[in-house]
């Protein structure tokens, strides 16, 4: 028995991977850590669009983070590394790992990243799509 997507209509032709984000986007709902998703203003008036991911990160260094695009996605992980050589009489901050995906619209791109008192913020760009009207040729057989 096959089961039976939204997207498998002949009307919508192509929009399998639009599924599979869609799919993704359900699996990758874990709360930790949080974050922000702000608009920020283009440097000039009818600029590209801008935004800003902020991610808590508290307790990591520059080197236990990782930033990386992989097809549309952008993939932050944050790894620390344990120290055995500490004695806490109390531990109430986790070395914890995380893996937070965003899913990215065509065209998006990551145009920095920096981390400042504990917050990691990744900015992406979306230059302004151009419109391309494109006239199709019929051809004519007898």
């Amino acid at each position: 028995m096959s089961r039976m997507t939204p997207f498998a209509s002949p009307l919508l032709l192509g929009f399998d991977a639009m599924e599979k984000t869609l799919e993704r986007l359900a699996k990758a709902n874990e709360g930790y850590p949080p974050y922000n998703i702000e608009r920020v203003r283009p440097d000039a008036p009818g600029g590209d669009e801008k935004l800003r991911i902020t991610l808590a990160v508290a307790g990591f260094s520059e080197a236990e983070l990782d930033v990386t695009t992989e097809e549309n996605q952008l993939i932050i992980r944050g790894r620390q590394i344990e120290q055995p050589e500490r004695a806490y009489l109390y531990r109430g901050i986790a070395a914890r790992q995380f893996q937070r995906v965003f899913v990215l619209a065509d065209g998006m791109e990551v145009s920095s990243a920096s981390l400042r008192n504990g917050l990691l913020s990744v900015d992406l760009t979306r230059p302004e799509p151009q419109r391309v009207v494109r006239k199709i040729n019929i051809s004519v057989s007898e």
